[in-house]
C-alpha cells in the first residue's frame, strides 16, 4: 500500500505560509516559531533521498538552501543557522532552516534537543515574518 505524500498533494506546509518559490523548491515559514524565523524548503517533485536527484538538481537545490538560509539569517539577525534534512516523519526532501539567536540560552544544543513549547503566530505576525524573509531574499 502506498501512502500519499502530504508535500506532493500540497496539504503540507500550509499555502498561506509560503514565502517564495525557487526553480526546484518552495520556501515556507514553519508553523512552529519557537525558533524565530524557522523555515522549511520543500522540493517540488517527490524524492526521499539526495541520491535520487541528478547531480545538477543536487547542486541547484543546495544553492536554493543557501539563498534561503542567507535571507533568514539576515531577516532575523541569526548568530548561526542550523540545517536539517531528516525525512523520518515525512519522507520527502525538505530542509529545515533554523536561525539561532545570539541570546539563545540553548545555542550549543541541536534544535531537536531543546525543550520548548511550540509557538503559533497570529496571522499578522506570521505575515510580518514572511515579509521580512521576502525582503531579505530581494536584496
Amino acid at each position: 500500500m502506498t501512502t500519499a505524500c502530504v508535500a506532493c498533494d500540497k496539504s503540507w506546509p500550509a499555502s498561506e505560509a509560503r514565502i517564495a518559490g525557487f526553480r526546484l523548491s518552495d520556501a515556507y515559514l514553519h508553523h512552529d516559531q519557537s525558533f524565530t524565523g524557522w523555515t522549511v524548503l520543500v522540493l517540488r517533485r517527490h524524492a526521499t533521498e539526495l541520491f535520487e536527484l541528478t547531480p545538477g538538481e543536487r547542486a541547484e537545490l543546495i544553492e536554493e538552501v543557501s539563498a534561503l538560509a542567507r535571507a533568514v539569517a539576515a531577516a532575523f539577525d541569526a548568530r548561526k543557522v542550523n540545517y536539517a534534512l531528516l525525512g523520518n516523519q515525512l519522507p520527502h526532501i525538505h530542509w529545515h532552516i533554523i536561525p539561532r539567536a545570539a541570546d539563545d540560552p540553548d545555542r550549543g544544543v541541536p534544535p531537536w534537543s531543546v525543550a520548548r513549547a511550540p509557538v503559533t503566530l497570529d496571522i499578522g505576525e506570521r505575515d510580518a515574518r514572511i515579509a521580512r524573509v521576502r525582503d531579505a531574499l530581494a536584496r
